[in-house]
């Protein structure tokens, strides 16, 4: 059966637990994974396991019992998605000393307090002007969807939220302000509401499952767009009632939410483009990039998937 006649899940997941052999791990998950309709990308620390993975439905169920039936991982919440082909290249695991890249040290008892969505939704209509609702993931991806009224940080990665913290301190008191947080997942919220409680900030909720979670429980109300995903899809629909598009185009302004890696080699930046925009500019992102020496061929898709190192072209090859 060709994958465009199957149905695979998309599953994301993460729990903290501390792993005392990280390495042995990621091992004893290859072995599991070796022969079985999965692709993924886990990452394996002393802190816990963080992955995203596409599977036959098979795979899916034998996968979610075997994680569950270690002790460590009993408690894992899985979310799933549905999709007519892999959303991830091959099937990876890997050792990473943070599950998540700050670069700050956090203490994973001081995060937030967890609200399920239905209470989200709750919160998100009875908002005044001490709460904030601040989308935490980075500029890219809420271009094409966030939460009504939500803060948007211009924060191109992870790692600038420390300081985007400590100027948010100087503009709100943080000991009255009230800070309602949303990642994809969930788990960076798990990280940074530690942070913002030791920049003072007492009044921190995280919403329990991110985004993905919300749009299974609650659907698309209260929410703009899509949302950006780490794998091949790039942009979905948070649920299958809606498929709105708030972002537009970088060269003509048309609405659009598909995303472009850049032909450059050199240059290689993910952004917004129509197809038209995109064929007209080989692909590029600007003018500039479109003289570069090193350039992949245009290939005109529907749903570009991210570009990968796999796909490098040699020199000669390149036009």
């Amino acid at each position: 059966m060709s994958d465009q006649n199957r149905s695979y899940e998309v599953l994301a997941y993460y729990y903290f637990t501390h792993i005392e052999d990280p390495h042995a791990e990621v091992l004893r998950h290859k072995e599991f994974l070796e022969n079985k309709d999965i692709q993924c990308r886990v990452y394996i620390s002393e802190e816990g396991i963080n992955g995203q993975m596409s599977a036959s439905p098979e795979a899916s169920r034998a996968y979610q019992a075997w994680l569950k039936s270690d002790p460590r991982f009993k408690d894992v919440v899985f979310k799933v998605h549905h999709h007519h082909d892999h959303a991830f290249p091959r099937a990876t695991v890997k050792y990473r000393k943070q599950l998540a890249a700050l670069d700050a040290r956090f203490d994973i008892a001081m995060t937030g307090e967890h609200v399920s969505p239905e209470q989200w939704k709750q919160m998100l209509e009875q908002k005044d002007e001490k709460t904030i609702i601040l989308d935490v993931r980075n500029d890219y991806e809420w271009e094409i969807g966030h939460f009504e009224g939500a803060e948007l940080p211009q924060l191109e990665t992870f790692r600038e939220f420390p300081e985007y913290a400590r100027k948010l301190k100087e503009e709100r008191d943080p000991k009255e302000t009230k800070v309602m947080m949303y990642c994809t997942g969930g788990i960076r919220c798990e990280i940074l509401s530690a942070l913002m409680k030791k920049e003072g900030f007492e009044n921190i909720f995280q919403l329990d499952g991110g985004v993905i979670n919300y749009g299974l429980k609650e659907g698309h109300d209260k929410w703009c767009g899509k949302l950006f995903v780490f794998d091949d899809r790039l942009a979905v629909p948070i649920d299958e009632k809606t498929d709105e598009v708030i972002s537009s185009c970088r060269h003509c302004g048309v609405s659009s939410d598909v995303y472009y890696n850049c032909a450059n080699m050199d240059c290689n930046e993910l952004f917004l483009s129509c197809p038209s925009c995109a064929e007209k500019m080989k692909g590029c992102c600007c003018n500039e990039c479109t003289g570069a020496a090193r350039l992949r061929p245009y290939e005109k898709k529907d749903r570009p998937k991210p570009f990968r190192r796999s796909h490098y072209y040699h020199d000669s090859k390149a036009s």
